[in-house]
């Protein structure tokens, strides 16, 4: 199987890339939100960052991806068969899903065969310590996003029915995306993705002939593409690595907390998920850059992605939430 196209030899589309970065560095920033045209490489761009991130290590055979042993749930009955790495999960949940391939379900054929309970996993234990990527996210049936709603809250899948009773780690870094022309997006699951971007068809005609070139090349000639962007994606993987391991020591002083609040306050945004949220990405950018603490101009560039759409309907205004959310940037101080 071909490796995924390469994430720096992506044309354009810079907040999305700037998102996907983000949520790399700091998983609890909350996923990203892609609504825009089809054809523009959002469901390529989640790949491609999967397959820039280094591979993770895990027990072998369990179903959960567990870095450890003691990690592993009792109804995996994994014995200790030491570790093997693996790339970054990333896993589909088609919009046709039933719940029990989602959560997971019993295992028919080993109670059939074997007259035992035993639990078979879902999407959501192989998307643990991975990205759960939803196509047309705002098309899923609500009884789904209840579900997802859960688990985001919680970081975990409970599964009691048919006797069974079950829990497993379910952390994974939730990606959407979809046209809105086909629907909203329920406000409960808006609110808990971390970053919403906007993105649209190039709107040049070098960008276009750009993008057609490149990805002849990678069909054309795999290998000799692959090997071409191999330094690019390697230099973006150790920045990523990096600021993971800065992220801690990124201080944010009071001055810029008060400055999220005052961004989230002249916005009128909701509740207070949208400073943490601004705080968390302004860190995380912080880090990226090398930088020591959060000052302004991160959390300016973070802004747009983390609270577009936070932001309550005005009538009386007619422009889009992104330019409402650049105002009121370019206001701050």
């Amino acid at each position: 199987m071909s490796q995924p196209f390469p994430f720096s030899a992506i044309v354009g589309q810079k907040a999305m890339k700037h998102a996907m970065i983000l949520t790399a560095i700091d998983p609890g920033i909350g996923g990203v939100l892609v609504f825009g045209d089809r054809g523009t490489g959002k469901s390529t761009a989640v790949r491609a960052l999967a397959a820039l991130l280094p591979p993770i290590e895990q027990v072998a055979g369990c179903p959960v991806n567990s870095a450890r042993p003691e990690d592993c749930p009792d109804w995996a009955e994994i014995e200790d068969q030491g570790r093997i790495t693996r790339p970054t999960p990333v896993v589909d949940l088609p919009l046709g899903a039933t719940e029990d391939r989602v959560l997971g379900a019993l295992d028919i054929e080993r109670a059939l065969t074997r007259g035992e309970k035993a639990f078979e996993p879902g999407l959501l234990a192989r998307a643990n310590r991975g990205y759960l990527y939803i196509d047309e996210v705002n098309l899923l049936e609500d009884h789904l996003v209840d579900l997802l709603l859960d688990v985001a809250q919680s970081g975990e899948n409970l599964v009691e029915r048919e006797g069974l009773s079950i829990r497993h780690p379910a952390r994974f870094v939730l990606v959407g995306s979809g046209n809105p022309e086909e629907g909203e997006l329920r406000p409960q699951l808006l609110d808990r993705f971390g970053l919403s971007v906007e993105v649209r068809s190039p709107d040049t005609i070098e960008e276009r002939v750009e993008v057609i070139l490149r990805r002849e090349a990678y069909e054309r000639d795999h290998r000799a593409f692959m090997k071409r962007w191999r330094a690019a994606d390697t230099r973006l993987r150790n920045r990523i690595l990096a600021a993971r391991a800065a992220l801690g020591d990124t201080s944010a002083d009071r001055a810029a907390l008060t400055h999220c609040a005052t961004l989230c306050s002249a916005l009128g945004s909701d509740g207070l998920r949208g400073e943490l949220t601004l705080l968390r990405a302004a860190r995380a950018l912080a880090a990226f850059e090398g930088a020591d603490a959060v000052g302004l101009a991160q959390i300016r560039a973070v802004a747009p992605l983390c609270l577009g759409h936070r932001l309550r309907r005005d009538p009386l205004d007619e422009v889009g939430s992104t330019v409402r959310v650049e105002r009121a940037v370019a206001e701050l101080q």
